[in-house]
């Protein structure tokens, strides 16, 4: 699609990195160079912020160190999160019926029935894990920032998985990650002040897993724009 006003290499190569990004969920084993993720960091880094405070610092865990932090979440995972930013407290309308479709396709992409709580509950645990992805990372915040600390760590993490999946990896944004901030503040030995607000796993996907075939849908821009004149 040809966008008006913009140079028709930029806006195919943006096309293409929206269109090609998606929550992967399945991995290969191969671990991403670490020039490859500097690179990405190094784009995302021109995320635009409040008053340009960059609040966000990403907190890396690798080899043995995700192992260590996976394991943690995995076991703090058998009692109830509580985030630093709350879960939302409700999916109402249009928002529970978009959520739903979602868990619908995940699910039916692994062959799991719609009473089948034991897989169903397995595979929610498999965020714990990264979904086996090489690399977790943990995006947090200043404390004194408030929300507004909070949205530009949002774009950020956007930024970055465009960073990215421009240079061939995939990604997962996850909030489930973000559910017990004491282990992650813990592992990486941070101050109370600093927010854990989500969390990334990455790697190379693996295209012929069944979970990673499936694409959720996006409304169209005339639901979500409200013009005046």
């Amino acid at each position: 699609m040809q966008h008006p006003n913009a140079p028709a290499s930029e806006a195919v190569g943006l096309e293409a990195l929206l269109a090609g990004r998606y929550s992967c969920r399945a991995y290969r084993d191969a671990v991403v160079p670490r020039e490859t993720i500097e690179a990405a960091m190094a784009l995302a880094q021109r995320t635009p912020s409040w008053c340009n405070t960059q609040p966000w610092q990403v907190h890396l865990a690798s080899g043995r160190s995700r192992e260590k932090v996976s394991a943690a979440l995995l076991a703090a995972a058998v009692h109830p999160g509580q985030p630093d930013f709350p879960f939302p407290e409700a999916y109402r309308g249009v928002y529970r019926d978009r959520r739903k479709v979602c868990g619908v396709q995940l699910y039916e992409s692994l062959g799991i029935g719609r009473d089948d709580r034991e897989r169903a509950h397995a595979q929610s645990l498999e965020n714990y894990r990264g979904f086996g992805a090489p690399h977790m990372a943990f995006i947090t915040t200043d404390q004194a920032l408030g929300v507004y600390g909070a949205v530009d760590c949002g774009l950020y993490l956007m930024n970055l998985m465009l960073a990215l999946r421009a240079c061939g990896v995939d990604s997962i944004a996850q909030a489930a990650l973000a559910s017990h901030p004491q282990v992650v503040r813990n592992h990486f030995q941070l101050p109370a002040s600093r927010l854990v607000v989500f969390g990334l796993s990455f790697g190379y996907g693996e295209p012929s897993s069944p979970i990673n075939g499936y694409r959720t849908q996006r409304e169209e821009v005339v639901s979500v724009l409200q013009w005046t004149e």
